[in-house]
């Protein structure tokens, strides 16, 4: 078993530790909350990378800190003075590494943003401010000197997420297709519409800027007041598509239910915050947007939740490799209740459409 005071013992902090307990509950990596004995210190958060994800660390590691550095660079260029609470700070190992490895896992450290939460589900205000913080978050980092590397490399690739789709199929591992063959049919049949971002990008159209890549509503954090302090979570921030952060979070936020909603009569697109976050996110984004980036944000509403429908879905007929599950067919039923709001997401296109135009 991990004795995690030794791991932590590896890395620069201040203070004494009190007590290291989980924190939150993410679907890839372990986390945990370091309390220190002083209220004069920080605390901290100590995390287990996922390393059969996360493959290169090293490189992981080096886009966080460039992603960070240049955030604070922003924010005391613009007379920001609550730095510490604005933006993430990696505690770097006594060796000056910027992870840990004890022979079989990797290891991090950052300072824990004090007197923060986050939340499950927003309210209309509450995506309003989130999404002129994440058009604030990709502005910031549009003149990001150093090339980021990707992390998970095609992450947002729907051309290869139908790859790995069609593989899963073939291979039938599980021994579940039959079961799910309905919704296999389904996603396939849009297929050829999915992967329009890519033809784009190819075609020179469509720009790769650094964004988020994991626009949930848990991977921004809130003050005392419900008012945006920073972006957390960025392993995943590299080059791609805006559509695809805006298409995220309104996949995520905008889901009246849950992401593995057992009740799929629950399961709607909630066009409030969809306004909400759309009229945020193109105040603070505008300045750096192209045309054909603002005209297809409704698109990537439904680009993302299709993907997300094919990677669990995708998951569950492999057997269940990538995702933690809850019980044996959670996968099933994230699938089903993401395809519930993919169809409901179809249903209000024209409506997104034309709120999109009427706010340029």
């Amino acid at each position: 078993m991990t004795n995690l005071t030794e791991i932590v013992d590896k890395f620069r902090i201040d203070g004494i530790v009190k007590s290291i307990d989980p924190l939150g509950s993410g679907l890839i990596n372990d986390t945990y909350k370091i309390t220190t004995q002083s209220s004069d210190t920080d605390d901290y958060v100590l995390q287990r990378i996922n390393h059969a994800i996360f493959k290169d660390v090293d490189l992981l590691q080096k886009n966080i800190v460039a992603i960070t550095d240049h955030i604070r660079k922003k924010l005391i260029e613009k007379g920001e003075t609550d730095i510490k609470r604005k933006a993430l700070q990696v505690i770097p190992t006594k060796d000056g590494k910027l992870y840990y490895f004890d022979g079989n896992n990797y290891w991090r450290i950052t300072v824990l943003i004090p007197q923060s939460k986050t939340y499950e589900t927003v309210n209309p205000e509450f995506s309003y401010y989130t999404g002129k913080a994440f058009g604030e978050f990709q502005a910031m980092l549009v003149d990001l000197p150093e090339p980021l590397g990707e992390t998970i490399p095609k992450f947002h690739n729907m051309e290869f997420r139908l790859e790995s789709f069609k593989e899963a199929i073939a291979s039938n591992k599980s021994g579940r297709l039959e079961k799910v063959q309905w919704m296999v049919d389904e996603l396939l049949k849009r297929s050829d519409e999915m992967c329009k971002a890519e033809r784009l990008y190819r075609e020179g159209k469509l720009p790769k800027r650094i964004t988020h890549c994991d626009t949930k509503v848990n991977n921004m954090l809130f003050d005392e007041n419900g008012k945006v302090l920073c972006v957390i979570d960025l392993d995943t921030t590299m080059p791609g598509f805006v559509l695809s952060d805006f298409g995220d979070f309104i996949r995520t936020a905008g889901n009246t239910g849950k992401e593995d909603d057992k009740n799929l009569d629950n399961v709607n697109l909630n066009m409030d915050i969809f306004r909400s976050f759309a009229k945020g996110y193109i105040e603070s984004a505008r300045s750096f947007l192209l045309p054909i980036e603002i005209e297809n944000l409704p698109y990537g509403a439904k680009l993302l939740t299709y993907m997300q429908t094919v990677r669990f879905l995708t998951d569950y007929i492999d057997g269940d490799c990538y995702y933690k599950i809850q019980y044996p067919e959670h996968n099933w039923q994230r699938s089903q209740a993401q395809f519930k709001l993919l169809q409901s997401i179809e249903e209000h296109e024209k409506k997104m459409q034309n709120y999109i135009q009427s706010l340029i």
